[in-house]
């Protein structure tokens, strides 16, 4: 499958330049570093939550935990994670659990941790198991322009 038709559209609309790197089939943001040689708070995962309003995403790094009760507070919301049959129809584009962390691609409400914004490069999942994208910080900052950024998560080491 590789990447995602919804993020090489989405991509390919705001010229940025990448690279898919190819890796062994894995199925956690550790595994993908391990894979790939890098760095596990250099990716960028994709949080899928919900509420009455709808669907939003929170993108943070991959060694992180969601703050559930943080982005509520910060949003006024009353989120919960959404469920896994939920996620899939979501993102009908991808393998169950390899979502790309870029909602405004699928025109999904996004809030990123501020942790990520400091980062020159960076990786996250291309929508299967077997593919990371790989871009620099700047161009992650710009597929993800205007989306609320905060603290939402925590390292639970």
């Amino acid at each position: 499958m590789s990447m995602a038709a919804t993020i090489k559209s989405y991509m390919l609309k705001h010229h940025i330049e990448y690279q898919l790197v190819a890796h062994p089939k894995t199925y956690t943001c550790r595994e993908g570093a391990e894979a790939v040689h890098i760095a596990e708070d250099h990716i960028a995962k994709a949080v899928i939550v919900k509420d009455p309003q709808g669907y939003a995403m929170v993108v943070i790094p991959g060694h992180y935990w969601l703050k559930l009760n943080t982005i509520n507070e910060e949003t006024g919301r009353q989120f919960e994670l959404a469920q896994e049959a939920e996620i899939n129809q979501l993102f009908s584009d991808c393998q169950a659990g390899a979502i790309p962390p870029l909602g405004p691609a699928y025109e999904l409400p996004t809030f990123m941790d501020e942790r990520l914004l400091t980062l020159a490069n960076l990786y996250f999942e291309a929508g299967d198991h077997e593919h990371l994208v790989h871009l620099d910080g700047e161009a992650f900052r710009t597929l993800l322009k205007g989306v609320r950024h905060g603290y939402f998560s925590h390292n639970n080491e």
